[in-house]
């Protein structure tokens, strides 16, 4: 009797599970539409007001993908939700009103280019976005970005952005990840006297850069600077094995050894 009991209970608390999850579905919110390109685009300023629902979708992806970003980047929306629920007429965000003026000069760019008497070609050169953005919301060149971190937030931060950077874009042709922007990095903080952390930099220029002469004598040059004599000669030496025809660093490594030139 008390099994009969308990299976009765048991059946009741399941018959109630079940009427409360009929009643939530019956009152749960409809899904969001489904989200379609309309057949003519309000609110636009650049595109002809014309432009086909396909040539505008084909330019707002080619847009995302030259810059490395999506829709909220620009539009008003919240990432992760459905297209159906952004404002994409609305032009609250300023990053909307760059990218019209961005257009707008690359429109003028090119119509510049096709006044110039240019050797003959078989394809003229046309500016996109791409061009300059390469995957970048802003493009700036590696010396530049490197640079603004050290300026706001010192030397770890900038080593750390560093490897940030050539982690997710190494390959791509975003930034130049050779031997010459961190060299150029480490050149403005030795012109500043910032021996120390020109050191930190061209160590990292070593790193990346290993059969490079003029890596090693840049960091030569840096210790140097900072009165690391043994070190200096230490890297001389390393970039005149590296290139025999390196003079520049086989004459200071005469000097500081105190031989003839």
């Amino acid at each position: 009797m008390i099994v009969g009991r308990r299976v009765r209970v048991a059946s009741l608390v399941l018959a109630v599970f079940a009427s409360a999850s009929t009643a939530t579905a019956q009152t749960a919110a409809p899904p969001p539409a489904r989200w379609e390109w309309p057949a003519r685009a309000k609110n636009l300023k650049v595109f002809p007001k014309n432009t086909p629902k396909e040539e505008l979708r084909d330019a707002m992806v080619g847009f995302t993908r030259s810059r490395g970003v999506r829709c909220p980047f620009c539009h008003v929306g919240q990432e992760g939700q459905p297209l159906s629920t952004y404002d994409f007429v609305s032009d609250q965000k300023i990053e909307k009103q760059t990218a019209r003026g961005m257009m707008k000069m690359v429109q003028s760019v090119n119509k510049d280019l096709k006044k110039m008497k240019l050797p003959p070609e078989k394809n003229r050169v046309e500016v996109q976005c791409i061009t300059c953005h390469r995957g970048r919301p802003r493009p700036m060149t590696l010396t530049a970005e490197l640079t603004g971190v050290y300026e706001t937030a010192g030397i770890d931060s900038t080593v750390a952005r560093y490897s940030l950077l050539r982690g997710r874009f190494y390959g791509s042709g975003s930034y130049d990840f050779s031997e010459r922007s961190l060299n150029e990095v480490g050149g403005n903080l030795m012109a500043k006297g910032r021996h120390d952390d020109a050191i930190r930099i061209f160590q990292l220029n070593v790193e990346q850069n290993p059969n490079s002469s003029f890596a090693y004598s840049s960091l030569a040059d840096a210790y140097a600077a900072a009165g690391q004599k043994d070190l200096a000669i230490q890297n001389y030496e390393k970039a005149v094995q590296l290139e025999p025809r390196n003079r520049e660093a086989d004459q200071k490594l005469k000097e500081l050894r105190g031989q003839p030139k």
